[in-house]
């Protein structure tokens, strides 16, 4: 196989995107993609429906997930490839991942509350496609589109990360476990965005 374009990490509204999985595949064909793999958070809800549209476009489709790890007293994020989205191993992991999402969502609405910004749950829900996949990204829309802030940058300059109103910390998979979950499902397990994370340098 010889493919020179390939977009291997992207997410639709089955969990924090703006795209169904059907559009997010045009995008990727109209930008010359040849190799192509939907990456939602924590879900494979939408792997059926990007894999068949990636065929019916010409595309080769990789099966992905991106895991959302407790590491290192830090959220990283772990991407799996070529997946088999119907192992139950992996998906119980990921059941468990998204466990008290809601939960956390009422806890960063209060703390938004508290220094002026009501009804930012039932706000932040009017962008999610996914109520078991609410994030602090679907948070950071509705600060937005309410003019709280002026773009999503602001949002995480005043809002939702440590140390700032709305961040409520959550824990997710260790690392020993989302990896464990994608070997298993045949997938191999690759660091999303490393330049995000507090990493420490090699000698």
């Amino acid at each position: 196989m010889n493919i020179t374009n390939a977009d291997l990490h992207c997410h639709s509204v089955v969990s924090d995107g703006t795209l169904s999985p059907e559009d997010l595949a045009s995008r990727a064909k109209s930008n010359g993609v040849e190799l192509w793999s939907l990456t939602d958070h924590d879900v494979i809800g939408g792997q059926e429906r990007a894999r068949n549209a990636a065929t019916a476009l010409g595309m080769h489709y990789v099966g992905g997930v991106e895991i959302s790890v407790s590491w290192m007293s830090q959220t990283v994020h772990i991407v799996g490839l070529n997946i088999d989205p119907e192992h139950s191993g992996l998906l119980n992991g990921l059941r468990q991942t998204r466990d008290g999402r809601i939960e956390r969502g009422h806890l960063m609405a209060r703390q938004l509350a508290d220094v002026g910004v009501p009804d930012a749950y039932v706000g932040a829900m009017e962008f999610c496609g996914n109520p078991e996949l609410l994030s602090r990204t679907h948070f950071a829309r509705f600060l937005v589109d309410k003019n709280y802030c002026k773009d999503i940058e602001e949002v995480f300059t005043r809002f939702l990360t440590p140390g700032k109103p709305g961040f409520v910390d959550h824990a997710w998979a260790t690392l020993q476990e989302s990896v464990t979950w994608i070997n298993a499902a045949g997938g191999v397990a690759v660091i999303a965005h490393p330049g995000r994370y507090r990493l420490t340098e090699l000698q």
